[in-house]
């Protein structure tokens, strides 16, 4: 259990006086404040501080067991202000795990309680759909359980497919239909499940689980130190994996009170706008293959832009995909030699950009049929996207300004200039647009940190603080932190136990909340829509399933 606290921590006092009647007791997680409250009064107290308070971001919701309780931890934020933070604590007794939901106040926490269900067994009350969501509806027990028996033979039994709708209204001829789990335009090993009335969508149910791979509880067999950071690299192939781990070393950084060197700061940032741009080059080279299958001009710009940031990338860290080039503290060596050399392979690339994105614009946004299949298509309004904990440039192209390198500082961002870029229009053609922009930006941003490296002085280039060999942190420190990877919030949230492994490592994946309000987008659309649609959205299923 966190640290007890007698008084609020600073700046909390508005998000825990309105609650103060439901308040069990305080605690004290790393990055927030957290209060404690019955299991029987989720909703009252979480729409309190969502519709009062202002707490409108429902970031992450974990699940965990003790000797004595499973706990049920949301992870709340502000849209307006994410450093407004507060954790709401729901303990439940261990012989029968069961508590309000939180579905029904924030509509993203319906998957993540199914995901609780699924692997620890808490049930949730007033859920709306509480089933398994990566595990098949047969599996026989509750994975993440201690008492759970891994040798236990598993038997998934076939069943027929069920309708989605037995709305009468709807009709008596809608079709079931299946898309994937292995078909190029599910972007990965995602199946939807699809009622159509006609050519229209009436219903759309994704099913997800398909590429589910332990990475939580393979970090959690990991040291902080030295066996983690090579496994963030695996959550997003899409290029951005410099940015996982950068959500892991800020999470643990935080947690083991570690300063990193300003020069190495810099370095990460540089690395980070990189790693955007080699993922939002293939989300647009897709998104070309997907809605208009554009596989000779803009597939191939795309892997050939691509190719030249994974050049200079390889030439700083010795790989083009699993990189593994961050260190708690810093980063694991200085630039490559000659220096002179490698500012010179990005600075051909950063002038060439300006005119290969004319290019782009060209093919795609200037394109009849880009804009045919995707403008008014796929659309997600700021309220909803709120809703289902939609970030990044999901969020952004539907009006939500919210960007963690500015509202929540970390890296050497709040020392260099830059925008970050929105757009109203909240149908698939804005987020194409604002993918495209954020190109602009990062390739700013990666100017000026070039600018400042080439000039900054030999003597005091840092790439590592002194961070001890073996890390401990106390026992029961708690931390939830994220950063702004190129799919939206990426957060870790880790609680120790004094060894020098987590006691828990929870991964809190864009992509997650973005497949869950695919629904929301699809339903009445029609089919070529649905699919434009699931590619606007730019998933990665590694950082779905985990």
């Amino acid at each position: 259990m966190s640290q007890s606290v007698s008084t609020p921590a600073t700046g909390a006092g508005d998000r825990i006086e309105s609650i103060r009647e439901h308040v069990v007791r305080e605690e004290r997680h790393e990055n927030a404040p957290a209060v404690v409250i019955r299991a029987d009064e989720v909703q009252q107290v979480l729409s309190t501080l969502k519709t009062e308070v202002g707490l409108d971001h429902c970031a992450c919701v974990t699940a965990q067991e003790y000797a004595d309780r499973f706990e049920t931890i949301y992870h709340l934020r502000s849209y307006d202000d994410p450093t407004r933070e507060l954790s709401v604590v729901v303990p439940t007794a261990h012989d029968d795990p069961r508590s309000e939901s939180a579905a029904p106040v924030y509509r993203t926490a319906e998957w993540h309680e199914r995901e609780a269900y699924d692997l620890l067994g808490i049930e949730y009350d007033d859920h709306p759909d509480l089933r398994r969501i990566l595990l098949p509806e047969t599996w026989q027990g509750h994975p993440l359980r201690r008492e759970y028996d891994q040798s236990q033979p598993q038997i998934v039994t076939f069943r027929e497919q069920q309708k989605l709708l037995e709305d009468e209204h709807v009709g008596p001829d809608t079709m079931h239909l299946n898309v994937g789990p292995h078909h190029p335009s599910t972007h990965g090993v995602l199946h939807l499940t699809v009622e159509l009335d006609g050519e229209q969508v009436a219903a759309v149910d994704p099913d997800i689980g398909y590429i589910h791979r332990c990475e939580e509880q393979m970090c959690q067999q990991g040291t902080y130190r030295h066996q983690i950071m090579p496994y963030p690299d695996r959550w997003d192939w899409g290029g951005a994996g410099l940015l996982n781990e950068w959500a892991y070393a800020r999470t643990a950084e935080a947690l083991a009170d570690i300063e990193v060197p300003e020069y190495a700061q810099v370095i990460r940032t540089m690395c980070g706008e990189l790693a955007r741009i080699l993922s939002h080059m293939l989300a647009v080279a897709t998104y070309a293959l997907d809605v208009v299958g554009e596989f000779t001009a803009v597939f191939m710009w795309g892997f050939r832009d691509r190719e030249l940031v994974q050049d200079i990338l390889e030439d700083l860290t010795g790989q083009r995909l699993m990189f593994n080039y961050l260190r708690l503290g810093g980063v694991a060596w200085d630039l490559p030699k000659p220096r002179e050399t490698f500012f010179e392979n990005i600075q051909d690339f950063l002038d060439e950009l300006p005119r290969k994105l004319a290019e782009y614009h060209n093919m795609l946004t200037n394109n009849e049929i880009i804009q045919l299949r995707t403008v008014d298509t796929g659309h997600l309004d700021p309220e909803t996207a709120k809703a289902y904990g939609c970030t990044g440039p999901v969020a952004r192209a539907a009006g939500v300004d919210y960007d963690l390198r500015r509202d929540d500082p970390y890296g050497y961002y709040d020392e260099l200039d830059w925008s970050v870029v929105t757009d109203d229009g909240g149908d698939n053609f804005a987020r194409l647009q604002v993918r495209l922009r954020e190109v602009e930006e990062s390739a700013k941003i990666i100017q000026q940190c070039v600018d400042l490296l080439r000039e900054w002085p030999e003597s005091d280039r840092e790439i590592q603080a002194n961070v001890p060999r073996t890390l401990r942190p106390e026992p029961d420190t708690e931390i939830y932190r994220a950063v702004e990877a190129a799919k939206g919030e990426l957060g870790i949230y880790i609680r120790s136990d004094g060894t020098e492994t987590p006691a828990r490592f929870k991964i809190r994946g864009p992509s997650f909340s973005h497949v869950q309000a695919l629904s929301e987008m699809a339903e009445g659309e029609y089919i070529p829509d649905l699919v434009a649609t699931l590619g606007s959205l730019d998933t990665i299923m590694g950082e779905v399933d985990r």
